[in-house]
């Protein structure tokens, strides 16, 4: 790779031990890429996972004396404070948790604990270059934003941040960008929860590639997209999609395809919708919670859990998970005290994949999304997905029908 004089500066320990170490673990990605050099960013998201590998890391770029040149905004590890109080944790998995914060804040993270900062803190302009981690945010930043990043791990994105620097490859190369399946979408997309289906069956049919859709609405809504990327790239490792009409590259589908036919054209049906729930959901019967915030929901997201709730009272606990920004509007729009006097909850700075849920190991709850069905595996626990107003109904009753 062709460093510039700072960059071969940092990679030769001039400037300490971390910033050397992160421009390491850069040039080995460039290398490995086939990237001729390396260009600045401007913004940055790190999907700490406030695990040992990850903790480990951090630590040892703060030790040597690392510090972010572009400040990211962080995903959630879990509510420490909250989960005291309402749940319990183990003193083991606290003292993680509080050496992941001090880590973070040591080296110049900004501390938003949320996975849907594209939403409200970090929001890039289109052609922006960034270094994304996280499932959802990666195909939001560079199909919804038009702006520009590849689908990044958790230390590479904070090894960008410390740097400012990120290697030339991929997803930044116009030519990368263009789409290469074409997906004619003929399912009838009535609500959010279908293009979770949508974006979990999609990469099953079309394997690795960038899709371009047809079919979809104009007047599609942030949610749907939002959970369109997060299930694309959870099923699939799609980093980037386009819907002709839509997007900002593809104003047409032509020109999502840079003028060139596509390798592959696939059809995509309402049964195809329903063989991906069919295939992804455990079978309907009792449940004993219910999870939703797999990305993180938005307010308007949690007012439909109020306006499904009102004057009901819940048969099982209900945990609702978003940034500290949608919480708080929640409490001053009364959805709060709705929500928790049916006996649920609302948790901002929290992920579904964190031990602050060891007692819900081993149990069946509900959810509307795959990607919570996909991750919570690994911890024992199982999921009934549906529609949001049908997981209402199964946690009111206690049993999904």
């Amino acid at each position: 790779m062709r460093l510039t004089r700072e960059e071969k500066e940092m990679l030769e320990g001039g400037k300490g031990k971390g910033p050397a170490l992160a421009m390491k673990v850069l040039t080995a990605i460039g290398e490995a890429f086939g990237a001729e050099k390396m260009v600045e960013i401007s913004r940055a998201h790190v999907a700490l996972s406030n695990q040992e590998a990850d903790l480990w890391f951090v630590e040892k770029l703060v030790e040597g004396g690392a510090f972010c040149r572009v400040s990211p905004t962080v995903n959630p590890a879990y509510n420490l404070e909250y989960f005291k109080n309402a749940t319990g944790v183990e003193p083991a998995d606290e003292a993680i948790l509080r050496r992941t914060r001090s880590a973070y804040k040591a080296i110049g993270a900004t501390l938003t604990y949320n996975c849907t900062p594209y939403l409200e803190k970090n929001i890039p302009r289109p052609g922006e270059i960034t270094a994304y981690s996280e499932s959802s945010a990666t195909p939001y930043i560079n199909s919804v934003c038009g702006a520009r990043t590849n689908r990044e791990s958790a230390q590479s994105a904070l090894c960008a941040a410390v740097t400012g620097r990120t290697p030339l490859y991929g997803f930044l190369l116009d030519e990368n960008r263009r789409g290469t399946v074409l997906v004619e979408v003929e399912a009838k997309l009535t609500g959010d929860f279908d293009y979770q289906l949508l974006g979990y069956c999609v990469p099953k049919k079309t394997g690795p590639g960038v899709p371009v859709f047809t079919g979809i609405p104009r007047n599609v809504g942030p949610e749907a997209l939002m959970n369109l990327g997060a299930q694309l790239n959870t099923a699939g490792a799609v980093a980037m999609y386009h819907i002709a009409g839509v997007t900002p590259e593809a104003p047409t589908v032509e020109a999502a395809f840079g003028g060139e036919k596509p390798g592959k054209v696939v059809t995509v049906a309402d049964r195809d919708l329903k063989e991906t729930l069919d295939t992804i959901s455990a079978p309907k019967g009792r449940i004993e919670f219910a999870m939703f915030g797999c990305p993180h929901f938005t307010i308007a997201q949690v007012g439909e859990i109020v306006r499904l709730l009102q004057g009901r009272r819940l048969a099982v606990e209900i945990w609702v998970l978003t940034s500290s920004l949608t919480r708080r509007l929640a409490e001053d729009m009364g959805y709060l005290e709705v929500i928790e006097s049916a006996g649920g909850h609302i948790v901002d700075g929290t992920c579904i994949d964190q031990p602050c849920w060891r007692r819900l190991y081993g149990k069946r709850g509900v959810t509307d999304s795959p990607k919570c069905a996909y991750y919570t595996r690994r911890r024992g626990m199982e999921f009934v997905i549906r529609s949001l107003p049908e997981c209402i109904e199964a946690a009111v009753r206690g049993e999904v029908r």
